[in-house]
């Protein structure tokens, strides 16, 4: 989904003067930039912001009310595209899912923008908010998906709770990943989580 459409899906109906992406773009790229070079959150001014992206202060409020709203999209922007499930078994699609968060781990030591997004986010009720409903609500909606579907296959027990199941499989990759940054994310990890936990999940038969 593009910037645009995000942004349309948020707000509802567009009124007065069209946007443009390409304009929305290099601001959102603008900021990323100042959070590349370590800039905190407490320093981006909407001047700043305007210089780095070569706009005025008034272009981005017109698409912004304020620097935290600006943000929420410059962490929508920075979040790696979801994975497409294959769909062949509830496993497969749990390991693709564990696998896509095991990526952002790597990508956000790696990568100062996500380093420095997720970090000041914490520091914000309102972005944190945001981001749960827009990143994290999201997929955990779609394991929830794969799970009842699992239960339908008989590839996971029928008595089990859901919302409970979707949590022991994401909270290992999230204790890695978030918990321990220091802690090894080996390309096995996704299927040896997903294949030690099925073990005792996956119905015993009559």
């Amino acid at each position: 989904m593009s910037l645009a459409d995000s942004r349309a899906r948020r707000e509802g109906p567009a009124r007065g003067r069209p946007r443009s992406e390409a304009v929305e773009r290099s601001i959102i790229e603008g900021v990323m930039k100042l959070l590349e070079d370590g800039v905190p959150l407490a320093d981006l001014s909407m001047e700043r912001v305007a210089r780095t992206a070569g706009v005025g202060k008034a272009t981005i409020y017109r698409r912004w009310r304020d620097k935290e709203e600006l943000f929420v999209d410059v962490l929508r922007a920075a979040e790696p595209a979801d994975p497409e499930l294959p769909g062949t078994s509830m496993r497969d699609d749990l390991v693709v899912m564990l696998e896509s968060l095991r990526q952002r781990g790597l990508l956000a030591r790696s990568s100062a923008i996500l380093h420095n997004v997720y970090a000041q986010m914490k520091s914000s009720p309102r972005i944190w908010t945001a981001y749960h409903a827009t990143v994290v609500e999201p997929r955990r909606r779609l394991g929830a998906e794969v799970l009842r579907r699992g239960q339908e296959n008989g590839e996971l027990r029928a008595d089990l709770d859901i919302d409970f199941v979707n949590d022991l499989f994401v909270g290992p990759m999230l204790v890695r990943t978030v918990l321990r940054p220091d802690g090894d994310l080996p390309e096995e990890l996704a299927e040896q989580i997903v294949d030690a936990l099925l073990t005792g999940l996956r119905p015993t038969g009559p």
